[in-house]
This record gives C-alpha cells, structure tokens and sequence, in this order.
C-alpha cells in the first residue's frame, strides 16, 4: 500500500511541474520545458537499475513507471498541442548526449584519477549506466515514433474519446518498450523475471492514469480537438514533420490554398501556361471559367469573416464535386475561383459553367438567410486567346457583364469588344 502511495505521488509531483513548464511556454519558451524532460533521464536509469519497490504483482522501478512512463506521457502531450518537429528535439537530444557521456567515460579510463579523501570514482558503474541510458534512450526513440503512429490511427476509432486513444496508444508502446528494456536490464544487473512483470503492470497503470491526466489538462487549461486527420508513415514521422504551426505556410509551398483546400493561384500560374501550350499543340479546346461569389463583402459585414470563410470552403468544395474528375479548381484570390477544364469545348464550358452556378446555392440552401450565387465568366482557347493572360482575360470581361447584368449568371458568349473598355 505504502509503495503505492509513493508511486502517485511521484506521478502527481511529475506531472504538475513538467505541465506547468510546458503551458509556461510561450513565456519560458519551450527550452525549459525540453531541458527538465531530459536532466532527470541520468536519475530515471539510475533508479530503472537498483532501485524497486517490491508489490503484490511484482517488483517495479519508480525510474521505469513514474519517470519514463511520464516522459512518452509528455511527448504524447508535446506532440498534440506542438508537432513533430517538436518532438524530435528532446528525443534526438538525449540520445547524442547520453552516446557522448559513454564516449567521454570511455576516454577517462586511460588516466588514473588522484584519489580524494580515500575515494575511488566507479567508473563500472558509469560504463553500465552509460549502456543502459544509450539503450534506453534507443528504445525512447522508437518508441515515440511507434507513439504519434499509433496514436495517429486510433484517432479513427477513437477521436472523440481521447482517454482511450492515449491509454491504448501508450500501453502498447510501453508494452514493447518493458519487453526490450528488461532484455538490458537482465544483462546488467541480473534483474529477476518479477521485475518484467511487475514492471509491465505498473507502466500499464501509469499509462492510464497519465491519459486522464493529460485529458484533464487538455479540457481545463488548453483546450484542444484532439482527433486529426491523416496518418503518417514511419518515414515521414521525423523527414516531413506536421508543422502544425506551420501549417498553413507548408500548405503554401505544397501549392494548396490553407483556407479551402482547393489548389491556389501560384499553383494555377504554374500549370495554365503550359496546358494551354498542350492543347493548342494537340488542336484540342482548352475551357477557363471564372467564379466569383455574389455580395461577398455583404456576407463578411453581416455575419462575420468566419461565417465568410466557412462559405468559401464550401463554394469550394462544391466546385470540386461538380467539375469532371480531369478538371482543376483553384482559388485565384479573395472570393474568386478559377476551374481549368482541358478538351472542353465553349459550347459545353457554357453548359458546365451553368450546372456549376446552379449547384452552389442548392449546396449553401438554407445555410443562411440569403442562399449566396456566384457569377461566371467563360473563355475557351484558341477562340478568346492562345495563352492563360489572354484567356484570363476574356474570362474577366465577360464576369464583369455577369455583374453589370444582375448577378447569378454565366457569360462567355459576348465579343470582347463589346464590353466595359476599362477593364481592358
């Protein structure tokens, strides 16, 4: 009972400190945070090593079920609210630094020491202890990318029930991790098969009861949705990290609009020239029409730019579903989307651009009090222009007439001349 007692108080003690670190982050900055998870790593081997509490299950180490169970505890943790790129500071950290520990031990043995008041360093021990933090911290790398993998795909199962999603995640890597730690430990110390089993029933309990520790923090003090879409290969986990806080500068450089998931601009002046070029070469009509959203500033000023972003993202995403699985819609800027339509002809981009027009407001119907339309305007190459500049163009001029005429229209068929010269 008594040694139980010890084990939670050690756990809460843990956990209190290392949280409070770690939400004064953005003051501190994550460094504290990085550096108390790896100085207590010497003691946390240390205790793993020779120090066990003996209970009705077992023996167990407060080194291996207190302090490493919360170490993957909070780079769960560090994972959720941060990213992998995060996460691999601490874990790439420890493990040079602990190979350098050995390196620097190996190095003191070709010097005698003078001897203090009669004491001899123990360099054995420092070589054991050294052996087991380099396996150790060995095990902690892959077991934190075994970690964020497994906690990635239960989010399918259980992303609405994070308890459950942490304690499974974290039972199954510390299951693997008592398995392969023990094998080192029985070699250097000669730990008894109690300590194996004894060791794995506590780390089991301790992943437990730091899953509601960790859901307990996440709803009280940062509250966080804790599913997230996608999983990521073994490879990718450390390469091409998450950056959630770099999310939407990645989704730039990848070519992706971050508020609508559609392609953006740079991606579209990247292609159009050349799909153009494609099609003129192979005489094949080549369809660009270009949708505005009606009174948008109207639904900002009303409703508010989230309710305005949330209208784009679904425009959006209607789009993609309606066009051809070969066409391409991108947002080429504000509320105004561009689809690229390849072997299309302007007879038929007319009757596409209509079913697009016609499928947003039955998308957006009774979202709000005015269902928002769109405005198109067509172009198709060679006809209206033999490169993207020209096309564009003509696609603007004849959006402008959609407007001029009233709005919730498609246009293409009117003579450039004809319309407003200003815009030319």
């Amino acid at each position: 009972m008594m040694g139980t007692f010890v084990l939670l108080a050690q756990a809460l003690l843990y956990f209190s400190v290392m949280t409070l670190l770690f939400h004064s982050r953005r003051r501190l900055g994550i460094g504290v945070f990085v550096c108390a998870l790896g100085v207590m790593h010497f003691l946390e081997t240390y205790l793993a090593a020779v120090f066990f509490i003996e209970l009705p299950f077992g023996l167990i180490s407060p080194g291996s079920t207190v302090m490493f169970s919360g170490k993957l505890a909070m780079i769960l943790l560090l994972y959720i609210r941060e990213d992998a790129e995060t996460v691999r500071q601490p874990i790439y950290g420890l493990l040079i630094g602990n190979m350098l520990m050995v390196a620097l031990a190996f190095i003191l043995r070709f010097y005698t020491p003078v001897p203090m008041n009669g004491y001899n360093p123990d360099l054995n021990l420092l070589d054991q202890l050294g052996a087991l933090m380099v396996w150790g911290t060995a095990l902690l790398f892959v077991d934190s990318l075994g970690l964020i993998m497994i906690y990635e795909r239960l989010g399918r199962l259980f992303g609405s029930h994070p308890v459950m999603r942490a304690s499974i995640a974290l039972i199954l890597v510390l299951t693997f991790d008592q398995l392969m730690f023990y094998q080192g430990l029985r070699i250097i110390s000669g730990a008894p098969p109690s300590a194996l089993l004894g060791g794995w029933l506590a780390k089991s309990g301790a992943a437990i009861v730091y899953s509601l520790l960790i859901a307990a923090y996440l709803r009280w003090f940062e509250p966080v949705v804790m599913s997230r879409d996608g999983t990521e290969r073994l490879s990718d986990l450390f390469g091409k990290l998450t950056y959630r806080h770099r999310y939407e500068a990645l989704l730039e450089r990848s070519g992706i609009d971050a508020l609508t998931g559609v392609a953006d601009r740079s991606r579209f002046e990247a292609i159009a020239q050349s799909s153009v070029a494609r099609a003129l070469a192979e005489q094949r009509p080549l369809s660009v029409a270009i949708v505005d959203v009606d009174h948008f500033k109207d639904i900002n000023d009303r409703y508010g730019h989230v309710t305005g972003d949330d209208v784009l993202r679904r425009i959006a995403e209607t789009l993609r579903k309606s066009v051809r699985a070969s066409d391409q819609v991108f947002r080429y800027g504000g509320e105004e989307f561009v689809v690229l339509c390849e072997g299309m002809s302007h007879e038929v981009a007319m009757a596409h651009a209509e079913r697009l027009r016609r499928s947003v407001p039955a998308a957006l119907e009774n979202t709000l009090a005015i269902t928002p339309t769109v405005s198109i305007g067509v172009a198709t190459a060679p006809t209206d222009g033999a490169n993207i500049l020209e096309l564009i163009h003509h696609a603007d001029l004849h959006l402008y007439e959609a407007k001029r005429l009233g709005r919730n229209r498609v246009v293409g068929n009117r003579p450039a001349d004809r319309l407003n010269p200003a815009l030319s």
